[in-house]
């Protein structure tokens, strides 16, 4: 948390007025599969008070709990539900705003989400769809897993050649979208991270929970664990278990039913395996 505050601080300071919801709904919706200009303003987002590189806002819904009649109150379960982290996947984003819907369609009992559909607005809307920030950062290597100052780069020159689209930053949370995450678990303190990506067409988990059989067509296959990355921070080494979502395409969108078995898959493995974990962090 020190960590992340001294870098707000030594941020440069934003002053710009948060964009309106149309605004931002008419820049993203051409980038996304799938998904109109009323689909995302039906989203309701609201700005997060955090701001890209190129200072566009990080947009943000909440989802609260809800208890039904005649139930006794329990532990809410928190969900911090991302995607487009990465600006070139951009069906990891579109799914999202779907799932969205969803919420909003349905009531979910002692269970509190989060929901931030496009973490990397600047890799989404670069002349180029992007993996990286502005900055030219990939997010998901830029957390501060132990040791980060000598395994990310160590790892980003030796394994990937340098690769340009896996540049870890300079330092951990250098940018303000990874230190937006990392506030949002500190604060937020979710029970557990659901991540969207592609286009690998898994399941992954870090963390622990038991890792789900598969939601929809997609099955269950580690990718591995990566210095920076968000599920090594938070699934391994702060006991918050992290699922990754890998859809099959980063452009093409699974068709409605898929979108929807996943969704529902999901709801059941976080019933039967987030519960025991919520209620023994009460």
């Amino acid at each position: 948390m020190l960590l992340a505050s001294l870098f707000l601080l030594l941020a440069p300071l934003n002053s710009a007025r948060a964009m309106s919801l149309t605004d931002w709904c008419q820049q993203v919706t051409p980038r996304l599969p799938k998904v109109s200009d009323r689909d995302c303003r039906s989203a309701q987002l609201n700005a997060s008070g955090a701001r890209s590189v190129n200072g566009f806002d990080l947009m943000i819904r909440d989802f609260p709990a809800k208890t039904l009649h005649g139930t006794r109150r329990k532990q809410a379960i928190r969900i911090l539900l991302v995607g487009g982290i990465h600006g070139d996947e951009q069906t990891a984003a579109a799914v999202v705003f779907k799932w969205m819907a969803h919420l909003q369609k349905t009531s979910t009992p002692d269970v509190q989400w989060r929901v931030a559909p496009i973490l990397n607005p600047d890799g989404l809307l670069a002349k180029k769809p992007k993996r990286v920030n502005a900055h030219g950062v990939d997010l998901n290597r830029n957390f501060p897993t132990p040791d980060w100052d000598k395994e990310a780069s160590r790892y980003w020159m030796i394994k990937t050649k340098s690769d340009p689209r896996r540049f870890p930053g300079t330092a951990p949370l250098s940018e303000p979208e990874s230190r937006w995450v990392f506030d949002t678990i500190q604060n937020f303190k979710p029970h557990v991270i659901i991540s969207v990506h592609a286009p690998f067409g898994v399941l992954d988990l870090d963390g622990p929970a038991k890792p789900p059989r598969r939601f929809g067509r997609l099955v269950y296959n580690r990718v591995g664990v990566y210095p920076g990355s968000l599920g090594n921070y938070s699934g391994m080494h702060q006991a918050i278990p992290v699922l990754t979502i890998e859809l099959p395409h980063a452009v093409k969108m699974p068709v409605d039913a898929e979108v929807l078995r996943i969704w529902q898959d999901m709801q059941l493995w976080i019933r039967r395996n987030i519960s025991a974990i919520s209620a023994q962090k009460k």
